[in-house]
């Protein structure tokens, strides 16, 4: 009874799980040729290719050393608090970050005074690449980090008994061990870049991202086109982890 009522619960949760795509690949066909062609529906694609790919290879040129860095921490208690921001950031509302990103756009502030004397506050592309990196930063950092911790120390004191350097250690050592792991925290954080909407929303409604626009068709179309340019937005945000994943299977 107990294995039949498991079995039941799975069907039931893979086909919710399917239910998404189903329902894309369906009613969203219907609409795909022409969604594109809507009031600034082109625009906001190539808006969200060229954004996602800044605000990716940022978080990773950050992300990849802090990950690094935090392994080497010697103080529990600065890794532990290190990890609660991480999470905290994480588990932030996307709309709540963007209303705290708005604030510090804003030109009452310092910060926002400066950006607006170089046309960079609120409403620009600089703002939305800021919204992307602040929702998938935390994402990619937790992943890089868990990766990069769980390499045990004693491969790295091998290295150095062969008297490798710390480039040597970094090449052949943990990034080698690490990468799977990266991988992982790469196709996360561009999903997360490429689905960004609470926070755009609020300091970057334009240039206008896809999310954004998928949800301004919503109110001026309807729903069939809306789903239409998010078919658009999947093919966007699911070509890169799905490459990763397919490598990460075929490395040895």
């Amino acid at each position: 009874m107990l294995k039949r009522a498991g079995g039941l619960i799975t069907v039931l949760t893979l086909v919710m799980a399917a239910l998404p795509v189903l329902i894309l690949l369906t009613e969203g066909a219907r609409h795909f040729p022409s969604a594109l062609q809507s009031p600034g529906a082109l625009r906001s694609l190539e808006v969200t290719a060229l954004s996602g790919a800044v605000s990716m290879l940022v978080i990773f040129a950050v992300g990849l050393p802090a990950a690094y860095w935090l392994r080497y921490v010697p103080s529990p208690a600065v890794r532990r608090a290190a990890g609660v921001i991480l999470v905290l950031a994480l588990l932030m509302p996307p709309l709540v970050l963007g209303l705290v990103l708005a604030y510090v756009l804003a030109p009452a502030t310092w910060a926002g005074q400066w950006l607006n004397s170089v046309h960079a506050a609120s409403n620009s592309f600089f703002a939305l690449i800021l919204a992307e990196i602040y929702e998938a930063m935390p994402y990619f950092v937790l992943t890089a980090w868990s990766a990069v911790n769980a390499i045990p120390r004693a491969w790295e004191e091998d290295a150095w008994a062969l008297h490798k350097t710390p480039w040597q250690t970094f090449r052949f050592v943990l990034w080698p061990a690490s990468r799977p792991g990266l991988i992982t925290a790469t196709a996360m954080a561009w999903a997360r870049i490429v689905g960004a909407f609470g926070a755009p929303v609020v300091v970057a409604y334009h240039p206008t991202a896809l999310p954004v626009q998928i949800w301004i068709t919503i109110e001026e179309t309807g729903l069939p086109q809306a789903l239409s340019l998010a078919l658009w937005l999947v093919l966007i945000g699911l070509p890169l982890p799905g490459l990763l994943t397919w490598r990460q299977g075929r490395t040895p």
